[in-house]
């Protein structure tokens, strides 16, 4: 059977109608602009002149911190910050990143599961790496080896930098993928999962590229079989306009032309600073009856979407120390962001990035924020739950207790009870629980291994699958 990449002629009719527009972000790369002076003059004040002395001793050292993650920000997000000090921290580079660089170059051993460049296929759902850069960069991105363009040891020994997918390489893949499943009843013959029915396009920011890129990957998925498409971005916090009358037209087009195929917009929401509209005091903007107030061009950019019925718009977000490691602030955001007409879906405790204990809130702490975030929330406002990512799966801090458990040696101060949401390759995990001891410091999972109660979940006694790659044509599934 021949699985290549062929555009069809309904893939090509749909392409013809797409229009690209011009976006003018008036993005400031770099720290050299502020060094220099060359940035707009408001713009000055985004670091102090001592900041900026510490930051020009560090170039070029082993503690620099544009070769950790390179500095951006946009004209649009910049205004935002001048008014909130957690936007502020979001975006700009601190000196005190790098004093501690420990972590992982490639967070949950990710590439274990990448059976062709650019492609992450862990659970019943693919990941694409389909660009490498954004309109702005999070300090605490969880994808700084991808946005720095660092180089990441393979589990063969190879060191390269993460590449790019391709329509050419994956379409193939997820073709012969299926294909197999269907062959073998149902189930994967190797791996044991289903169909791969579920994409997420992220990187980077699709929303970067432009709607014939974005289009051409949504047509060539949809042709492929694939069921729903997710778009993971931040450009609705930084640079809203991007959701213009010419993209959401062709997503009108694409859900007219293929209407079974499910559409969700995920954007990335750490702070309600960022689309809540202030006045010049710094308090949030009410209207008469009221209601808190949208950033006008992000309210519009939502309403675009929101009001389309067959679209999703999810959020999601990293719990980030000086960031919104607040549960007024998360209480905020939850509850106008479903009032807006988007769905809260996860908090996530930090990754172990390179660097990650300048940005990780204890594992407990964000739980206990979480969890007093959502007091005064009602029940559809408060669907979020705290994930954190394991190497064997999506794991929930399902609860934190402050009494011990009588007849449990190790409980004394309490536990923290963790459940695996989504297991990867035919899901025999899910469900499982692990059962710790109280680590009031814990950033991550390794913060627990002296304290195991129970684990059922694995969490502590794991083996890494081998790697898995297309060779030669052949594909070997990524998980075993």
């Amino acid at each position: 059977m021949d699985f290549t990449y062929s555009p069809t002629q309904r893939e090509l009719d749909f392409l013809a109608k797409v229009e690209d527009t011009r976006h003018e972000r008036d993005i400031i790369n770099g720290l050299d602009p502020f060094f220099s002076e060359k940035v707009p003059a408001d713009m000055l004040g985004l670091y102090t002149s001592n900041e900026l002395v510490q930051l020009r001793v560090l170039k070029g050292t082993e503690r620099d911190l544009e070769k950790r993650m390179p500095v951006k920000v946009t004209r649009h997000y910049f205004d935002l910050a001048k008014q909130s000090a957690p936007l502020r921290r979001l975006v700009k580079a601190d000196p005190a990143e790098t004093l501690d660089l420990a972590g992982s170059e490639d967070p949950g051993f990710q590439m274990d599961y990448s059976p062709v460049e650019g492609m992450l296929h862990k659970y019943e759902m693919g990941l694409l790496y389909v660009i490498s850069t954004c309109s702005a960069h999070c300090r605490f991105c969880y994808r700084e080896e991808l946005i720095a363009r660092k180089e990441v040891k393979r589990q063969d020994g190879t060191v390269a930098k993460k590449g790019l997918a391709s329509i050419a390489e994956v379409i193939p893949y997820i073709k012969r993928f299926n294909a197999e499943v269907a062959a073998n009843g149902g189930r994967h013959p190797t791996c044991g999962r289903e169909k791969l029915r579920e994409i997420l396009m992220s990187g980077g920011d699709p929303m970067v590229l432009q709607n014939t890129k974005i289009a051409a990957w949504l047509a060539a998925l949809a042709e492929a079989g694939v069921e729903s498409i997710r778009i993971g971005t931040k450009e609705m916090a930084f640079y809203p306009q991007r959701f213009d009358e010419a993209f959401v037209a062709m997503l009108d087009n694409f859900h007219k032309t293929y209407p079974e195929v499910g559409l969700h917009i995920v954007v990335h929401f750490e702070h309600p600073d960022e689309f809540l509209a202030k006045d010049a005091g710094g308090e949030y903007l009410r209207n008469g009856q009221g209601f808190l107030q949208w950033v006008p061009t992000t309210g519009a950019a939502m309403r675009r979407l929101a009001g389309r019925g067959w679209l999703s718009v999810e959020n999601q977000s990293p719990i980030i120390k000086g960031i919104n490691d607040d549960p007024d602030a998360l209480r905020i955001l939850q509850r106008e962001f479903k009032r807006a007409g988007g769905e809260n879906h996860y908090f996530f405790c930090g990754r172990d990035i390179v660097a990650y204990k300048s940005f990780n809130v204890p594992i407990e702490r964000a739980w206990q924020i979480l969890n007093e975030s959502q007091r005064g929330l009602s029940g559809v406002e408060s669907h979020a739950r705290l994930s954190i990512t394991h190497y064997k799966g999506k794991t929930e801090v399902n609860a934190v207790t402050n009494q011990p458990i009588p007849g449990l040696k190790g409980s004394e101060n309490g536990v923290v009870l963790f459940k695996i949401l989504r297991s990867a390759g035919a899901a025999t995990d899910k469900g499982h629980v692990c059962i710790v001891g109280r680590n009031p410091d814990a950033l991550w999972f390794d913060g627990y291994a002296d304290r195991v109660l129970f684990d059922e979940a694995g969490l502590y006694d794991y083996h890494r699958v081998k790697m898995a790659r297309i060779t030669h044509g052949t594909p070997v599934p990524a998980c075993r």
